[in-house]
């Protein structure tokens, strides 16, 4: 007895010590931060060349298809989710497990027998077992229920990865989409950047020359200020342009992963409308959006997900068999056989299972009508922005038309003034503002047309078209992923057969490329 209690209070102490080690949170401290921050610093764009002199626009979309990190995020949980299906699917083996235990004692295990009749022992104390023992064993069990559901998990887990995938045609979808309107506004940035520079500086001392001319007496004041005020809302309107652009420079950087600093230019696009004709005739637009969109297909797959989830819940309400075979071994010196191999079957049936069904049929039966009223919301959704991207196309379409009638009328004034100032019969302060309406009508020129792309480019999001496999983005190095993005980009109108386009206003005489 004493030294059962000498046990117990050998194992309290040992609980109570365990019990008092707790655990604070213990935050991060300034180094650790710092070294935290630097190393993703270090490594954020570390992994890919550097651009070359000029990157045109097949070259942004292979690098931002290539480095940007939200592309590489979904790529990753694509990754994640297909390990999840290997688990999944090895989660369909029996079990193979190997025990080995260890026992003692300080004093033999023996007993004797006491007669039921006389109620007196009959043998003397004996025991069969050692103190201390070994004991192992070997054994194959395979749970007939639990494969069925492993089975099912399985099916669900492979459905999860497609759910993975989908989303990242829909991350690429967008890159695509913003890489191309940034590039072309990008572009008009860099064309332009340094003569709104230039012109804001003669705009600026025209402006001081006005106030001159008024503080002289030599024009009427009404005269001055109505010129002055002319001038600062063309200079407002260019530093408002200006900023806008600038802007759209840090925004394709960022989506190519390249640091906002980098000095890097870009070259001129010509032609590249010519491949750009999406040939899906108008009764087809919404079947074809609502077969390839992802947020469609990703709500199927849940269904789908949902749907197995009913199958399980019913194999959970079967009996589950488990049938066991395996070898066993003991180095208890008294056994007879202390090797031998066993088997057996047990069957058990979780009988609360079957009391609980009705609420889990009911929960699967809420989920699926809720994912089929989201799959209704989403059809809604898809077919509003196929018919509400159209729209823009075309609205698009018709502010470029106007953009270039514009600039191509302001050219010509501006061509008269500099005639006429030559000869000293228009003033320097009309010429700058001429040549100030000008450059804003080149300025808006350029926007109409990033507007124009970046609408054909949500008319392609809004099918769910792809230009091109997703796994070429894995495959490929730089040089061949644009290359391939070149040649997938410039074939996408050939897509749908023979189909008519979609209703477009005539394009402007002038050409679509950016140039002066």
């Amino acid at each position: 007895m004493r030294r059962v209690v000498c046990a117990l209070l050998g194992a309290t102490a040992l609980a109570a010590t365990v019990a008092g080690c707790t655990l604070k949170p213990e935050p991060l401290g300034q180094a650790e931060l710092g070294a935290y921050a630097a190393d993703k610093l270090r490594r954020v764009g570390s992994d890919q060349p550097l651009p070359g002199p000029r990157i045109d626009l097949y070259e942004a979309f292979a690098r931002a298809l290539k480095y940007n990190l939200d592309q590489r995020v979904e790529i990753m949980q694509t990754a994640v989710r297909a390990q999840e299906l290997s688990f999944a699917n090895s989660s369909m083996l029996p079990n193979f497990v190997a025990n080995s235990a260890y026992a003692g004692r300080d004093s033999y295990a023996a007993s004797s027998s006491i007669s039921v009749l006389t109620q007196r022992q009959s043998l003397e104390p004996s025991y069969s077992q050692d103190k201390n023992y070994v004991f192992s064993d070997l054994s194959l069990s395979w749970n007939i229920l639990d494969f069925g559901l492993s089975y099912i998990r399985a099916r669900q887990a492979a459905d999860t990865v497609l759910i993975a995938e989908e989303n990242r045609r829909r991350v690429v979808s967008r890159i695509i989409e913003d890489v191309r309107t940034a590039y072309w506004r990008a572009l008009s940035s860099e064309r332009l950047a340094s003569r709104l520079r230039q012109l804001e500086g003669r705009a600026q001392a025209a402006i001081g020359n006005a106030r001159q001319l008024y503080k002289d007496r030599q024009t009427s004041p009404i005269t001055a200020l109505t010129y002055e005020r002319e001038l600062i809302e063309i200079k407002r309107e260019i530093q408002r342009v200006e900023t806008d652009l600038l802007v759209a420079r840090s925004q394709l950087a960022a989506l190519m992963n390249l640091p906002p600093d980098l000095p890097f230019r870009l070259a001129e696009m010509e032609g590249v409308e010519a491949g750009l004709k999406l040939g899906v005739a108008d009764p087809d637009l919404v079947r074809v959006a609502l077969e390839n969109r992802s947020e469609l297909r990703e709500v199927a797959y849940r269904q789908r997900i949902n749907g197995r989830e009913a199958t399980a819940a019913l194999l959970e309400l079967l009996p589950g068999m488990n049938l066991i075979v395996g070898g066993n071994a003991d180095s208890n010196r008294l056994l007879y056989n202390s090797n031998w191999v066993g088997w057996g079957a047990r069957a058990s049936w979780n009988l609360m299972n079957v009391f609980k069904y009705p609420a889990r049929q009911g929960l699967i039966d809420a989920q699926d009508a809720l994912l089929d009223k989201r799959a209704l919301a989403v059809t809604m959704a898809v077919m509003t922005q196929v018919h509400v991207s159209r729209v823009r196309h075309m609205l698009a379409m018709k502010e470029f038309q106007t953009a270039a009638d514009f600039r191509r009328v302001q050219r010509r004034i501006v061509g008269q003034m500099r005639s006429s100032a030559a000869v000293e019969s228009a003033s320097e302060q009309t010429l700058i503002r001429e040549e100030m309406n000008t450059l804003i009508a080149e300025v808006k020129y350029d926007l109409a047309h990033a507007a124009v792309q970046n609408a054909r480019a949500n008319v392609y999001a809004s099918l769910g078209l792809d230009t091109f496999p997703l796994a070429m983005i894995d495959g490929s190095d730089l040089p061949q992923l644009k290359q391939a993005v070149q040649q997938s980009w410039l074939g996408i109108g050939a897509v749908f057969a023979e189909a008519p386009p979609i209703p477009r206003v005539p394009s402007s005489p002038a050409p679509l490329a950016l140039r002066h």
